[in-house]
Formats: C-alpha cells, sequence, structure tokens
C-alpha cells in the first residue's frame, strides 16, 4: 500500500503543476491582451487598385417565350413534390391558399385567409411575370410574406409550374 507521505507527495505534485498552468494562463492574459484593444488609427499607407474587369449586369430574360415553350405536366409533378406540402388546386386552403384560379387573379384576394400583410398591400394580379418573380424568391419579391420557401432556382421549372397553374383555368 502507500504510505502518506508518497501520496501527499502525489497529491502535491498534480496541485503544482495545476496551479503553474493556472497562473501561466493568468500571466500571457495580462502580458498580450492589455490596453483598450487596436483603437481608432489612421491607415499608414493606401494601396490603389484599377478595377481589372468592370462588373457584368444581370441580363434580363424575356419570360415569354420560356413559358411558351413550358410543360404543364412537368409543372404538375414539380407542384405535387414543392408545392403541395402548403397548396392545393382544389377549393380548400392549407397552410397556403389554394391555387386553383390563381393565374390572373389579385394577388392576396381569396377571402378568409390570413395573408401576410405585405401581400394584401400588393397591387395588381398574379400574371406569368409575377408568378416568375415570386417563384423564384417570394421573400425578395414580397419582403415580410410569411411563406418559407426559398424559391425555384431554375427558370424552367417556374415556368413549368406557371404552365401548371394557368392550365387549371382562371
Amino acid at each position: 500500500m502507500f504510505d502518506t507521505m508518497t501520496l501527499t507527495k502525489a497529491v502535491s505534485a498534480i496541485c503544482g503543476t495545476l496551479l503553474f498552468f493556472l497562473f501561466g494562463s493568468w500571466a500571457a492574459e495580462a502580458l498580450y491582451h492589455t490596453g483598450g484593444g487596436h483603437g481608432d488609427h489612421a491607415q499608414a499607407y493606401v494601396i490603389e487598385v484599377e478595377d481589372s474587369a468592370p462588373v457584368e449586369e444581370a441580363v434580363a430574360v424575356d419570360f415569354g417565350p420560356i413559358l411558351a415553350a413550358a410543360d404543364p405536366a412537368s409543372g404538375e409533378s414539380i407542384f405535387g413534390k414543392k408545392c403541395s406540402a402548403c397548396h392545393t388546386v382544389t377549393s380548400a386552403d392549407k397552410t397556403g391558399p389554394h391555387l386553383n384560379g390563381a393565374f390572373n387573379r389579385d394577388i392576396g384576394s381569396i377571402a378568409g385567409f390570413g395573408y401576410s400583410g405585405v401581400l394584401t398591400e400588393l397591387e395588381g394580379n398574379w400574371t406569368a411575370d409575377a408568378l416568375n418573380h415570386f417563384l423564384e424568391k417570394p421573400k425578395g419579391f414580397a419582403p415580410g410574406t410569411k411563406m418559407t420557401f426559398a424559391g425555384f432556382k431554375k427558370i424552367d421549372d417556374r415556368a413549368d409550374v406557371i404552365a401548371y397553374l394557368q392550365s387549371l383555368g382562371s
């Protein structure tokens, strides 16, 4: 077995080691983190850089020909995968409003549905262009909307869904 002197030496060695690291940490903090930070200093020198390439502006795409070539059957499939969790194409509302007859309907006009305030304030109808912009990025089209869907990145997917909604009638 251990005698008390050996046990005392072992415990003292462990405590001494822990104190050494503790005081070393405090000393390092005191040495390297003194003063009030970097403060506000004037820039010592400026490196002049010429713009190497002009920034390209986004090219507006004519949505008409893309919509004309859209496939409503593909739009129905996309709707079933991405939209049907919140929307129906019947007269029943879910988390989102029903979308049968949505094409050319006034924005935010279904009676009894609790739209986001921003959607009820928008003027106009759900045209192909309005739906295209909304489905691309709902929060970009109507900042503050309750719709959590991030949007369709592919313009062909948006066109297919819009063609499907258009095929459902007004």
